[in-house]
C-alpha cells in the first residue's frame, strides 16, 4: 500500500519545505509517499465560501482513484495519540483492499459536502487550530513517527 497526501496551496518559506521535505524523505525509507498539491483558488474575495470549498473539492477528486482508502484531516476528526495512529496505519496496510491510503488537508474553509461524502473517516491532529503550512510539518512528522513505532524503532518513547 502507497500513501498518498493532497494538500491544497503550496508551502510557503524555505525553511517550512525543508523540514517537510526531511520527514518526507524520512518516511520514503518505509513506504512510498506521493504529495499532490492542488493549487490555491484565485480571484475568490467575492466568490462565496461554499462555492470555493467546490472548486477545491472538484480539484482533489481528480487526484482520487478508485479504491482509495479517504482520512480528511479536519478539526472535527479523531485525535489519536501516536500509537494510536500507528495502530490505524498498520491495520489500514493489513486489512484494506485499497491500493492507496489518500490523508487530503482541505483549504482554508475545510471541505465541501461531496469530500465528506468520499471520505472513509476523519482525523484531526489537534483541538487547536495550526495554519496549513504547520498542519503539513505536524502531519509528516507524525506519519514517520508512526512508522518507526510499525517497525519497533526507538525514534518515539512512551513513559
Amino acid at each position: 500500500m502507497k500513501i498518498a497526501l493532497i494538500l491544497v496551496g503550496k508551502t510557503t518559506g524555505k525553511h517550512m519545505e525543508a523540514l517537510i521535505n526531511d520527514y518526507v524523505e524520512r518516511v520514503g525509507h518505509y513506504v512510498g509517499l506521493e504529495i499532490k498539491v492542488i493549487p490555491e483558488l484565485k480571484n475568490v474575495r467575492n466568490v462565496p465560501v461554499g462555492q470555493q470549498k467546490e472548486k477545491e473539492a472538484e480539484l482533489i477528486m481528480q487526484q482520487l482513484k478508485a479504491g482509495d482508502e479517504i482520512v480528511l484531516l479536519d478539526e472535527r476528526g479523531r485525535e489519536f495519540r501516536s500509537v494510536e495512529f500507528a495502530d490505524m496505519l498498520s491495520h489500514s496496510f493489513a486489512q484494506s483492499a485499497a491500493r492507496r491510503l489518500v490523508f487530503i488537508v482541505g483549504g482554508p474553509y475545510g471541505f465541501s459536502p461531496r469530500l465528506y461524502e468520499r471520505g472513509k473517516s476523519m482525523m484531526s491532529l489537534s483541538r487547536m487550530t495550526f495554519s496549513h503550512q504547520m498542519i503539513r510539518l505536524l502531519f509528516v512528522e507524525q506519519l514517520y513517527r508512526a512508522l518507526t513505532i510499525i517497525h519497533g524503532e526507538s525514534y518515539h518513547h512512551e513513559g
